[in-house]
């Protein structure tokens, strides 16, 4: 308790700059952590269903049995979902229905992350705003004509110093996370797009065998009736 106590007290010897800054990092905390519990949810690709998409001429039935499974949050559900229930219909329109659910997936990760963005280009500049505020106290104490303590003078460098610091460590501490969001975020969208080009071309496949049953079908009649 005294070692929270002893810390908090130095953290508030950096000045009046210090409290949006905790705030700042108080908020960068909650959006990554936000981020981090919705990623590990709706981002959740399981190998069976993987090796399913992957497999040359797969069961459609079956595709769909294993994304109920996964629930309606998970985004590579979701994708699927729209290509399987669009797969009766021509394929520039099932392309159309993926993209558009592709872009509505892309919205719900990135949700937050311009905060973290945000933050990490506030975060330095209050603290070099807390930086200037100290120096300032500093010199207004050596100009002064009266016996200067050094006390009084290191205070004011203590302010900058501690102002700074906390602005680059809340701001590092959101870039880290801004980054990993954004190349996890990539990584998903980059492997839908893959899957779902497998998709797209089992349907292509599907409509070219029946296209050729409808056409062989009157010449199979014809021959009967020959006969």
């Amino acid at each position: 308790m005294n070692e929270l106590k002893g810390a908090w007290e130095a953290i508030t010897y950096g000045g009046p700059m210090v409290y949006p800054l905790l705030a700042l990092g108080v908020i960068a905390l909650a959006i990554i952590i936000d981020r981090a519990v919705a990623y590990g949810r709706c981002l959740r690709l399981p190998g069976d269903l993987l090796a399913l998409a992957e497999t040359y001429g797969f069961d459609w039935q079956e595709l769909e049995k294993r994304l109920a499974a996964l629930g309606p949050h998970n985004a590579y559900a979701r994708f699927f979902k729209t290509i399987a229930d669009n797969r009766a219909k021509p394929v520039w329109w099932v392309e159309s229905r993926a993209g558009d659910e592709a872009g509505a997936i892309e919205k719900t990760l990135n949700r937050g992350l311009w905060i973290l963005e945000t933050v990490v280009t506030a975060a330095p500049l209050l603290g070099l705003l807390g930086t200037i505020t100290g120096m300032m106290q500093a010199f207004k104490i050596i100009g002064t004509s009266t016996l200067v303590a050094p006390t009084q003078v290191t205070s004011g460098v203590a302010e900058a110093l501690i102002a700074t610091a906390l602005g680059l460590l809340i701001a590092i501490l959101s870039l880290f996370g801004f980054n990993f969001f954004s190349r996890t975020q990539a990584q998903a969208l980059d492997r839908m797009e893959r899957l779902g080009s497998r998709l797209i071309d089992h349907i292509r496949l599907d409509q070219e065998n029946g296209a050729s049953e409808n056409a062989a079908a009157p010449l199979a009649r014809a021959r009967e009736a020959a006969r």
